[in-house]
């Protein structure tokens, strides 16, 4: 496989660039505000205030989200010693991406990263640019046959080998309302995976306990008027049907905060912290 890039691939990024709505909040730039981002728009930024006073601590989602997904390539490329990666729904560059932990340790890790929000894929050229062993495909992750069966994922990832699939929070972005349900998006992604392959996850999770009317407050904030108009808080028993094939590594399904933290928990973390959860999966 080749490193050098065809006209082809450049294209994957330019082909889906369509004008930026600024009067909807698009889910990317929230999450880039949330997380301390600069890309972002004032609709975006209203939505994450309008969270923050009906849930306060609400941006600990966001940030629990970005240091699991940190600690999960992490462990991908140290511990399992994988060195391909396909990050469905990669959102916006800030610190730490993907590539940038995995090639950390290892140079020549390879990534592909996939998302249609049309900031994103104007960052992605740059991500291009400046690291060849990164690329970047415009397509939408809903519908898996666009990653799956794009002929630069498929020249650039050796699907014969094992690899890692990051979908961290993108499934509870969508549901059967817009196309394929939820459980058919992540199927036809695992069965594309070789054996040996390993999935790291996130969802917002309804705990169905003490937090659970946070996580319908956010919700319904997400879903109503002035929000992205998608956003799903599934029960345990939902989001494991998504992981169905996979040998989930201990500790399993938890909320993202306990899977495998950097060092001990200090204080009690706020309701909002209770409201996603995360995996690591392993396909036989």
């Amino acid at each position: 496989m080749s490193a050098s890039r065809s006209e082809s691939e450049s294209e994957s990024i330019s082909s889906n660039v369509v004008s930026i709505d600024t009067t909807t909040p698009s889910i990317a730039r929230a999450y880039d505000f949330a997380i301390g981002g600069k890309t972002n728009y004032e609709v975006d930024r209203e939505l994450i205030h309008r969270m923050d006073e009906a849930v306060p601590e609400v941006r600990q989602i966001a940030i629990s989200n970005r240091m699991f997904l940190i600690r999960a390539a992490r462990f991908l490329a140290a511990k399992v010693g994988l060195d391909q990666f396909l990050d469905c729904g990669s959102g916006l560059p800030t610190a730490e991406n993907t590539h940038e932990v995995v090639q950390r340790l290892n140079d020549e890790a390879r990534v592909v990263y996939v998302d249609n929000d049309p900031v994103v894929l104007a960052h992605g050229r740059a991500i291009l640019e400046e690291n060849e062993h990164t690329r970047f495909l415009g397509a939408d992750i809903f519908r898996p046959e666009q990653v799956l069966d794009n002929e630069m994922v498929r020249e650039f990832l050796d699907f014969s080998r094992p690899m890692g699939l990051l979908q961290v929070a993108t499934l509870h972005h969508h549901d059967a309302e817009f196309g394929m349900p939820p459980v058919d998006v992540m199927r036809a992604y695992i069965d594309a995976l070789p054996s040996g392959s390993y999935v790291a996850f996130t969802h917002f999770i309804d705990p169905e306990n003490e937090h659970t009317e946070t996580a319908m407050r956010v919700q319904e904030i997400m879903r109503g008027a002035g929000g992205t108009g998608r956003g799903y808080w599934r029960t345990r028993t939902e989001i494991l049907e998504m992981l169905e094939g996979l040998d989930l590594i201990e500790p399993g399904l938890v909320i993202n905060d306990d899977w495998w933290p950097d060092g001990p928990g200090v204080g009690e973390l706020p309701s909002a912290a209770h409201c996603i959860a995360a995996a690591v999966g392993r396909k036989p």
